[in-house]
Formats: structure tokens, C-alpha cells, sequence
């Protein structure tokens, strides 16, 4: 990629950053120079924009893995990567979201396809808190990654239907990755009811901003704990068909040099499909966060004040 790192200043001590509104509802455009010079300062200006617009963008970057190891332990601990392919020993931490093969092998994961709707990693019992991922190489005008803003969608609801889904739970199946590709060691799904995978509230309560959200993952094999399996189908299909709404949606159009950092306790996103024969390679850290709660209001409200 052609480094425009030297032409850009580095942000003084005294400097705000400059945030700039992507859509209506989230995601935001940050400039703080190269993020490889952030001061304690910068970065607490960059957590607090991140909290506020769910998913940030960073133009004009240049990350190895260590950069982007840095980079991502200023958010906290990193999630267990479970991820072998093309791993760097160096850096374990850091995985490979490539369609790249080299001698037969490929470089990373989740090839070329669409990824459907998804929260990363929503079917572990510890979930990730964020997700950064740096753009090393990708084809312009094409695999597009697509965000959904988590809040707005519960905010929509209507109220009766917000209310019932407080009291529920939803089991996220850990079969099937959000390419559609079958986990090792799985055996194909014959039973919802009975598959593997976390079960989490159906609504939470994000535990820094209190605010309320949709916890969804994927809606593959998901079920709704409880209920008959033709009534979750039915209740699924409802909120998914009320979710999926263009007014709740950013789409992402990857430069080489991009940085994006995006809340999975907020926002669930998708990938779409691109040409095999075009070349993507981006390097990915998750930052790990804590089971998913929900708290009713008043608990919620005492926490934050």
C-alpha cells in the first residue's frame, strides 16, 4: 500500500482528535494521526468516541502484527484466539481473515463468500468486547463489511414485544462459523434444542453505557430457550425481519490502510461476497469482555450514576 504515514502530522499532547459522524444513528471516521504514536491522552479521546458511535474507522494506516497487537491491548485482554491457520508465533493472538492460498495452503479464514449477520464469537460463554481488524490488501467495490446498529433495533421494537424479549434467553449454535462452514469435531445440527453453544439473554445491557441492545449472533440454528421449537422459529424470523432494516445499517467500503474497531456488545455486521480471484488479506484482534448480562432499569441506572 502506498504509506501516506509520513506526510501526516503526529497528534501534540494538547490536540483533540477529530471525530466525524458516518450515518445517522453510528459509526464514526477518527483521525489521531498514526496510531502507532498515541499518546494516553488520544487513546482515552478514541475509547470514549468508540463507546459513542459503536464503530470506528482509521484511514491511512500502516500495521504489522505487532502494531495491531499494540494497538489492541490498549482495550483490554485479548479474547483466546482459536484460530490455527497462518497464525504468526510471535503474535498468537493476531488471525488472518484471507481468501490468499500459498503452496496449497490458505493464509486464513472464511474465504470469499458472504458471512451472514453475526456477533463475533457469540457462541462462547465469554464474549469479545471488540473487534479490530486492519486491511493489508483488498479488491475496491467489493466484500463490502456491513454493520447494524444492536441499539437502534431494540429501541424500534415495539414496546409489548421489547418487554416479552427481556424475560427471554437464546442459545447461540457453535456448529456452523458465519461462513456456513461445519467446526471440527461437529456433527450437523438434527435438534436446536439439543445443538452445543452459549445461551445469553436475548436483550443486554451493555455493561459500560448501560444502554440496551439485541444480542442475536446468527440466526442459523439459533433457539429461543423454552419454547417450542416452531414458536422460536416464528419469534426469530419476527425480530430478524424488524432488525434487518437499512435505517440501522453502515456499510464499510475497505481501503488498504484501514483500521476499523467495532463494539460486538453493540453492533452485529456481515460480509459480502467478493471475486475468488481478487486478492484480500486483513489481520484481526478480538478484545476479550465478559458474559452478557441483562439488568432491568432500575439496576442499570443505580450502576451508572
Amino acid at each position: 500500500m502506498a504509506n501516506s504515514q509520513n506526510s501526516r502530522p503526529k497528534p501534540s499532547r494538547d490536540r483533540t482528535i477529530s471525530v466525524t459522524p458516518l450515518s445517522r444513528t453510528f459509526a464514526a471516521d477518527i483521525d489521531a494521526g498514526d496510531l502507532r504514536e498515541l499518546t494516553d491522552a488520544h487513546f482515552a479521546q478514541i475509547r470514549r468516541a468508540w463507546l459513542e458511535h459503536h464503530v470506528l474507522r482509521f484511514r491511512d494506516q500502516d500495521f504489522a502484527n505487532g502494531d495491531i497487537t499494540a494497538f489492541g491491548r490498549r482495550f483490554g485482554e485479548f479474547q483466546p484466539n482459536i484460530v490455527e491457520r497462518g497464525r504468526d508465533a510471535a503474535y498468537p493472538q493476531v488471525s488472518f481473515i484471507s481468501n490468499l492460498v500459498a503452496n496449497g495452503r490458505p493464509l486464513g479464514m472464511l474465504g470469499d463468500g458472504e458471512l451472514v449477520w453475526h456477533t463475533d464469537q457469540s457462541s462462547f460463554e465469554i464474549v469479545p468486547s471488540a473487534t479490530i481488524l486492519f486491511a493489508v490488501e483488498v479488491p475496491i467495490g467489493q466484500g463490502y463489511t456491513e454493520f447494524l446498529n444492536a441499539h437502534a433495533a431494540f429501541d424500534a421494537l415495539p414496546r409489548d414485544l421489547a418487554r416479552r424479549l427481556e424475560g427471554l434467553s437464546l442459545k447461540h449454535d457453535s456448529t456452523y462459523d458465519s461462513a456456513g462452514e461445519r467446526r471440527p469435531g461437529h456433527g450437523d445440527v438434527v435438534d436446536v434444542t439439543a445443538s452445543p453453544g452459549a445461551i445469553h439473554p436475548l436483550v443486554i445491557t451493555h455493561p459500560e453505557t448501560g444502554r440496551k441492545a439485541l444480542y442475536l449472533g446468527r440466526r442459523p440454528y439459533a433457539y429461543v430457550v423454552g419454547l417450542p421449537v416452531a414458536e422460536s422459529e416464528a419469534l426469530l424470523d419476527d425480530i430478524w425481519a424488524r432488525t434487518v432494516r437499512p435505517e440501522f445499517v453502515w456499510r464499510q467500503e475497505w481501503r488498504p490502510g484501514d483500521v476499523l474497531v467495532w463494539d460486538n456488545r453493540s453492533v452485529l455486521h456481515r460480509r459480502t461476497p467478493f471475486d475468488s480471484k481478487a486478492r484480500r488479506m486483513l489481520r484481526r484482534v478480538c478484545i476479550t469482555g465478559g458474559r452478557p448480562r441483562y439488568e432491568p432499569d432500575g439496576a442499570s441506572a443505580a450502576r451508572l450514576h
